[in-house]
């Protein structure tokens, strides 16, 4: 049986720019996905706060982890989004010296209870996308995918991407999520509590 967790109760602890910073006392619930993409706006909803977690007024320009303690027992962390054309080479560099660091740094510890892959299902799996998947299964790490955006289709389309996302993907869960209606919310704070014990 799931714990029963208040989500309610999220407050941020660190913006995290380097990896001696990374938190290791709780475990960890990861967001990962491409600049843009809505993980902020995904995760300002499973935790019911508009602004906890801040959208960068610059796409692909904020390169921290972001740690979000939940209910006192675990940290929703929110990896710098990838795939934004017009970074710099020297943020590239930093991006990856930050995310590589803190999977490896997961390999000893194993904080990261689970990651939560957000996709654009307007966009569909981008090839930066597919990269972050193949990490995740290199590293043994479990991950749902979030589909987000899902109310920027008409039903028809909604159905046909959402069912090639499910057709790449056999052995993953898969959650439409909206922010207009709050699609997904419910399913995704049900999959975090399945992997907190």
């Amino acid at each position: 049986m799931s714990k029963k967790i208040n989500f309610n109760n999220t407050k941020i602890i660190i913006s995290a720019g380097f990896l001696p910073q990374i938190k290791k006392d709780k475990p960890h619930i990861a967001f990962s996905g491409r600049s843009n993409v809505g993980k902020s706006t995904l995760i300002n909803k499973i935790v019911n706060q508009n602004k906890l977690a801040r959208t960068s007024s610059s796409p692909g320009k904020t390169i921290t982890l972001n740690f979000y303690e939940t209910d006192q027992s675990f940290y929703l962390v929110d990896l710098p989004g990838y795939g934004y054309a017009k970074r710099a080479e020297a943020d590239k560099k930093k991006w990856s010296k930050l995310v590589e660091g803190y999977f490896k740094e997961n390999n000893q510890f194993k904080f990261i209870k689970l990651v939560v892959q957000l996709i654009d299902l307007k966009v569909g799996a981008t090839v930066d996308d597919l990269h972050m998947l193949q990490y995740m299964k290199n590293f043994e790490i479990p991950y749902i995918i979030v589909a987000t955006k899902a109310d920027k289709l008409n039903k028809t389309n909604r159905e046909i991407n959402l069912n090639k996302l499910k057709s790449e993907h056999l052995d993953c869960i898969i959650i439409p999520f909206s922010s207009l209606s709050g699609e997904g919310v419910n399913e995704t704070r049900g999959s975090i509590a399945g992997y907190i014990k």
